[in-house]
């Protein structure tokens, strides 16, 4: 049995990987860590089905590591970079979810993947990442004569824009391309923007009631449009993939992985 240890346990994520965990039957929730001021320590980690754990949540990263073989995180780049250091001098598989990461922690997270496994997506869901797939096809075919932005909508309590995978989708756009992202990216308009720049990439972010998570790349040609969409219509995706990764990370000591390869799409 491989033994899974949740971050954010009593987040939103953290309650449906838990409750996948629980249902899966080669794995085993070995901890469920949370914040040291969060109202859930000393609970029992339960999911939203409301299904006992056993397990009683805690704070001490060393403990949930010692009694776990892949730790899973969804919560902050703050409290991410924590437990990744603190797996690679474990030596612990890692799964990450977080987003919002900026260049330092991303070259963080390629360090520590030189001493454990690690899994860094941002998004684990298994349609997105072909919707990955299909965006480098799409965007090749597209080359000339196409507009593209990328729309994405999430819940009031994300913190981020865009999110990492509404990039994710930019930077196989440009690489598709043959461009640089952060050159040809455009965030968002406002007042006199002038003609619209034919190699620029833009972004709209969405923020708004309990919306899962939808990304939207659209080419807009002339006399045409074409929309390649994803919608989340709950989080029980991310975590299917999240134990994907887990499973992928079981057969690997060390490296940087991704759901691509996770997936076998590369």
């Amino acid at each position: 049995m491989l033994r899974i240890a949740v971050a954010g346990a009593s987040g939103r994520m953290g309650r449906m990987l838990i409750d996948a965990v629980l249902d899966a039957p080669d794995l085993v929730l070995g901890a469920a860590l949370d914040r040291p001021d969060s109202a859930a320590l000393g609970t029992v980690a339960s999911g939203d089905t409301g299904k006992s754990s056993g397990i009683t949540v805690g704070s001490d990263l060393d403990a949930a590591l010692g009694a776990s073989d892949v730790l899973i995180d969804f919560t902050r780049p703050e409290g991410s970079l924590v437990h990744l250091a603190a797996c690679a001098d474990r030596g612990k598989r890692l799964v990450i979810g977080t987003t919002g990461f900026d260049a330092s922690a991303r070259a963080a997270i390629a360090s520590a993947a030189e001493r454990t496994a690690i899994v860094f997506a941002p998004n684990m869901s298994v349609g997105v990442n072909v919707l990955f797939k299909l965006i480098a096809d799409a965007t090749k075919a597209l080359a000339t004569g196409y507009d593209i932005e990328i729309i994405e909508a999430h819940h009031h309590h994300k913190v981020d824009a865009p999110s990492g995978t509404a990039m994710q989708l930019g930077a196989i756009a440009a690489a598709a391309l043959g461009r640089d992202l952060e050159t040809v990216a455009v965030q968002g308009r406002q007042g006199h923007t002038g003609p619209r720049d034919p190699s620029t990439i833009g972004f709209s972010a969405i923020r708004g009631g309990d919306i899962v998570g939808d990304h939207t790349v659209l080419y807009a040609g002339i006399g045409e449009r074409i929309e390649i969409t994803h919608r989340a219509s709950s989080r029980a995706g991310y975590a299917a993939g999240s134990l994907m990764a887990a499973r992928f990370l079981s057969t690997r000591e060390r490296g940087l992985f991704d759901m691509q390869d996770v997936l076998g799409l590369r």
